[in-house]
C-alpha cells in the first residue's frame, strides 16, 4: 500500500486533501506543528500523525526515516498567511522549507507535489498558462516562486517527480475569517443591512476547495504531468458576480456597498488559470 504524507495537514487545505485521501487505498502519514488541533480533526484515529515545527528542522535529520519513508509527499505547509507582504516569507519560512524539502529528495524521496500560488504570475493578464514566466511582485509568491526554482534545480543532482501546484481562488467551510465569503457570511450572520466591498470588477478565478483538495490528490497520484500545472476552475467571474451568485445560491440578502475598499495593489484587475495541463493530468 502506497504511503502519502500530508504537511499542513490541519490548515484549511490540508483536512480537505486528507479527507480526499481516505477515498483511496492508500496509508496516510499527516504532520503539522500543532497536535492537539489535530486530534480535534474527525481523522485524526484514520491516519499515522507525526508532529513537526518546521521552525525546528536540522539539516543533520532524516526526516525521511522520521516520516516512515513516504511514497509519496503533498507539501500543503506554509506559514504567515494571508498576510501575503510580510517579508516573513522570504527572510524566516522559504529557507525553512528549502532545507526540509533538500533533506526528503537527498534521503529517498522520489515524488513530491508542493502547492504554489497564482501570485507567482505577478502582474500578467488574462488567461494565464504554466509556460508564461513567473514575475512575483509580493513577498509569498516571491518565497514560493523561489522555492520551486531551487526544488528544480534539485532535480539535477536527485531523482524525484516534482508536481508545482499553483492554487487560484479557493473558497468553503473553514476558510480563513479574513477571506470574501467568511466576512461576507459574518455580516450576515450579523444581520448587517450592508456589506463593504471593493468595487469588485476585478476578474478572477474560482473553486470550491472541495475540488481543489480532488484535483490535488489526483495530481499527487497521477505519474504522467509533471512540472507547474494550474489547480483553477479556467472560468473567468467578476468578484461582484461571484458574491451575487454565492448569495443567491444560499438564498440570502443583502446590499453591498461597492467600491468601500480599494482593489488590492498586489493583483492585476483580471486574471485566470489555463486548464489545459490540469485537464491531461485528470484524465
Amino acid at each position: 500500500m502506497k504511503k502519502v504524507l500530508v504537511t499542513g495537514a490541519t490548515g484549511f487545505v490540508g483536512n480537505y486533501v486528507i479527507n480526499e485521501l481516505m477515498k483511496h487505498d492508500i496509508s496516510i502519514i499527516a504532520t503539522s506543528s500543532n497536535k492537539e488541533k489535530a486530534k480535534q480533526q474527525p481523522w485524526f484515529h484514520s491516519v499515522k500523525y507525526i508532529p513537526f515545527d518546521i521552525t525546528q528542522v536540522l539539516p543533520s535529520e532524516n526526516y525521511f526515516y522520521l516520516f516512515n519513508e513516504p511514497d509519496i509527499v503533498i507539501h500543503l505547509a506554509w506559514a504567515g498567511l494571508p498576510n501575503y507582504k510580510s517579508e516573513f516569507h522570504v527572510v524566516d519560512n522559504l529557507n525553512r522549507h528549502k532545507l526540509l524539502l533538500e533533506n526528503l529528495v537527498h534521503n529517498g524521496l522520489s515524488n513530491l507535489t508542493v502547492t504554489g500560488t497564482c501570485l507567482e504570475y505577478g502582474m500578467q493578464e488574462g488567461c494565464l498558462k504554466e509556460d508564461l514566466p513567473s514575475k512575483p511582485s509580493v513577498a509569498y509568491a516571491i518565497a514560493k516562486d523561489n522555492l520551486r526554482k531551487y526544488l528544480e534545480s534539485l532535480q539535477q543532482q536527485y531523482s524525484f517527480s516534482l508536481k508545482w501546484l499553483r492554487l487560484f481562488y479557493m473558497f468553503g467551510k473553514g476558510q480563513n475569517i479574513n477571506s470574501l465569503l467568511s466576512q461576507l457570511e459574518a455580516a450576515l450572520l450579523r444581520g448587517d443591512e450592508v456589506f463593504n466591498m471593493s468595487g469588485g470588477q476585478q476578474v478572477r478565478d474560482y473553486l470550491p476547495i472541495s475540488k481543489v483538495a480532488e484535483n490535488i490528490v489526483a495530481i499527487a497520484l497521477q505519474k504522467n504531468i509533471e512540472g507547474v500545472i494550474n489547480c483553477c476552475s479556467g472560468k473567468p467571474v467578476t468578484v461582484k458576480d461571484f458574491v451575487e451568485s454565492y448569495l443567491s445560491n444560499t438564498n440570502k440578502s443583502i446590499r453591498l456597498n461597492l467600491g468601500y475598499y480599494p482593489y488590492p495593489d498586489y493583483e492585476p484587475m483580471e486574471f485566470w488559470g489555463g486548464t489545459e495541463k490540469l485537464d491531461k493530468a485528470l484524465t
